[in-house]
């Protein structure tokens, strides 16, 4: 009976304005280059001839007004009503809204497993009515169609966003361009098990006849810090750990010489696989140190051992064999999967199925999938990643909040918050429409975060009593670990999941001068001591962590990042931003040669301004000269043991 009643009043959401239906809902259209009325629900048909305002269709991820003319998200009645919401809101303190039982019951969403209370939000039930009506306004069903059909919605880049049809099932069809694509994945998949079973099963062997037991990923970007917090994630759980054992996995991303001595020291060149991870082979920090490998390997087995001991996710097969690997070894990936979200295709794959097998892996992308068919067909009062991406638009364009604080309670997600650094900041740190308009609003957010209870120690304090900063707890159940000393009122777990648990209502509720006084705390430490709480956060919990639902995370925080671009009119798969300083990186690169192999100072001729010229002088004056004139290898001995080897110049 208690769970019947449970779950009958899990059914009361906070409802849209009008019904969804499910995608078997969904009937096509004539065909038109407006990709998001592809698919149109019958029950809203009508709306499509309303007279209001509203965010109009895409033309190739391109808005458009409905007289013609390009338009704002904030120009809506929608964006307005949750103006004048958020002036309601400031009327309210989460303390008392947390008293209403039945709020914090309709401020719950759950999905096969995954369970999120945001009772915590700064939102009522009809805040969030407005919200999805907003995400009605901004056409976000037409969005996501579009995106799983295939449309070229990365529109400056006149390209795809399929990196779901990276962890599609076989039988699933995906179009891009007239082709189905989920063929082609599963050719990439069957070849990543094939390669990681014989180098597992040590079938495959280098140079020398050992095994391969050790691999090191080369790669930056998208290439590293998603296979990176995958693999923080299942080092410590029991079945993946199994399939690890005896083996290790490290990452080499930052062009600095000394990442690339802490990745190799202590590795065996005959027993190190490397993979060098880069689309194009051109990635100026990816291959520079892919070639510093190559040398590491050169110096102690030979030029021929790079094809045993080298492999490449790469599309340049060209480029790949004049490297020396063997473009049989080239694992493909498509520029419809955009580097943030590799971590599914070959990119994370291999490197992974190498680490852990790949049945370990092909769990991985289940989970993943999972969650994409629920964001593509649940209704969005139901649809976790839908409303966790609403409630961050709400909290950066209505609530003015600039950040997000990501606080795994597990030590095994470590690496999450500097994952969707990436993924969210990258998307959707932009500062004009997908049309070139420049926004009147907010968009994107600083996303920072550390496991608890490291975070408490360290940033807690300006979140519960200085700057407003909303909050994504993120608990397990059931740890990878056990640990319970005798003597001990809890476990270390039950300890860590305390914290969770209290977190979360320190910040909502705080503490008033009034409850401080009556605790006898002297009036000088009253204004010290005082929590102004109503500080927002939302709470997830996953059953346990393994790799289906380290993939169902890493799928709900993609889909949530993609609402909010969506919403916001941005193409959140482009990333003009990283480009200028690739540019002048190259200036200084071209610089800096000629000033070292003359031994001359930049100067002003030089095109620098004033400032970046006496930087640069600093920095070459700062350390001995390397000639580049005279092309040598140069690394540290303790790296490399043969007769070839030279300390570096600087350091003598």
């Amino acid at each position: 009976g208690t769970h019947s009643a449970q779950r009958n009043a899990r059914k009361r959401r906070p409802t849209a304005p009008s019904p969804r239906l499910p995608m078997s809902a969904f009937v096509p259209v004539a065909h038109t280059r407006c990709v998001t009325q592809k698919f149109v629900s019958p029950s809203r048909v009508h709306k499509r001839t309303s007279a209001k305002p509203r965010m109009a269709p895409v033309v190739r991820g391109k808005p458009r007004g409905v007289a013609g003319d390009d338009v704002l998200i904030s120009t809506t009645p929608e964006w307005e009503a949750l103006k004048q919401e958020k002036l309601e809101i400031d009327k309210t303190h989460l303390r008392d809204l947390l008293g209403d039982a039945a709020r914090c019951e309709a401020l719950t969403v759950e999905y096969n497993g995954v369970y999120c209370d945001y009772a915590r939000q700064r939102v009522t039930p009809e805040t969030m009515k407005k919200l999805y009506a907003l995400a009605d306004a901004a056409d976000l069903r037409g969005k996501i169609n579009a995106m799983f059909s295939g449309e070229h919605i990365n529109s400056t880049e006149d390209r795809a966003v399929l990196h779901v049809a990276t962890r599609a099932p076989k039988d699933k069809v995906i179009n891009v361009d007239g082709k189905n694509v989920v063929p082609d994945v599963h050719e990439v998949l069957d070849k990543i098990k094939d390669f990681t079973d014989r180098i597992r099963n040590g079938e495959w062997v280098g140079a020398t006849g050992k095994p391969l037991t050790s691999v090191v990923a080369v790669g930056i970007g998208g290439s590293f810090l998603g296979p990176l917090f995958v693999h923080t994630s299942l080092r410590t759980c029991a079945e993946a750990a199994e399939g690890a054992r005896g083996r290790q996995l490290r990452f080499l991303a930052n062009v600095d010489p000394v990442d690339v001595a802490r990745s190799l020291n202590g590795l065996d060149p005959e027993t190190t696989l490397v993979v060098v991870v880069s689309k194009t082979f051109t990635t100026a920090e990816t291959m520079l140190n892919a070639r510093t490998v190559r040398q590491w390997i050169i110096a102690s087995l030979g030029k021929e051992a790079v094809a045993k001991h080298m492999v490449a996710v790469s599309t340049n097969l060209k480029l790949v064999s004049e490297f020396g690997i063997d473009p049989d070894n080239a694992f493909a990936f498509w520029d419809w999967v955009g580097g943030r979200y590799s971590v599914c295709s070959a990119v994370g794959m291999l490197p992974l199925s190498l680490q852990y097998g790949y049945e370990t892996m092909e769990t991985f992308l289940q989970g993943a999938w999972n969650i994409d068919e629920h964001f593509a067909t649940a209704p969005f009062e139901e649809n976790l990643p839908v409303t966790l991406g609403m409630l961050s638009l709400w909290n950066v364009s209505f609530l003015e909040c600039p950040a997000r604080a990501i606080l795994p309670y597990t030590q095994a997600l470590a690496k999450l918050a500097p994952h969707i650094q990436q993924v969210a900041m990258e998307s959707n740190g932009k500062g004009v429409s997908i049309d070139g308009q420049k926004l009147d609003f907010e968009t994107g957010e600083i996303d920072f975060g550390e496991p608890g209870t490291n975070g408490q120690h360290s940033f807690y304090q300006l979140i519960h009593q200085g700057r407003t900063i909303p909050c994504d707890f993120i608990g397990i159940i059931k740890s990878q670990q056990s640990v319970y000393l005798k003597g001990e009122i809890v476990s270390n777990h039950d300890e860590l999941m305390c914290n969770f648990f209290a977190q979360a209502d320190a910040l909502a509720v705080g503490r008033t001068d009034v409850q401080l006084r009556s605790e006898n705390c002297p009036d000088s430490l009253i204004p010290h001591k005082t929590f102004t709480g109503n500080r927002p956060s939302l709470s997830i919990m996953l059953p346990t962590l393994n790799a289906y639902t380290t993939g169902q995370l890493l799928a709900i925080y993609e889909h949530r990042v993609a609402t909010q671009g969506f919403i916001w009119g941005l193409n959140s798969f482009d990333q003009w931003g990283v480009e200028l300083g690739k540019v002048l990186a190259s200036q200084v690169r071209t610089s800096m040669n000629e000033k070292r192999t003359k031994g001359e100072k930049v100067s002003e001729k030089d095109g620098f301004n004033p400032s970046t010229t006496a930087l640069l002088n600093r920095y070459l004056e700062g350390k001995a000269q390397l000639k580049y004139a005279e092309p040598q290898d140069v690394f540290p001995c303790d790296l490399i043991d043969s007769d070839e080897c030279r300390p570096p110049t600087s350091y003598v």
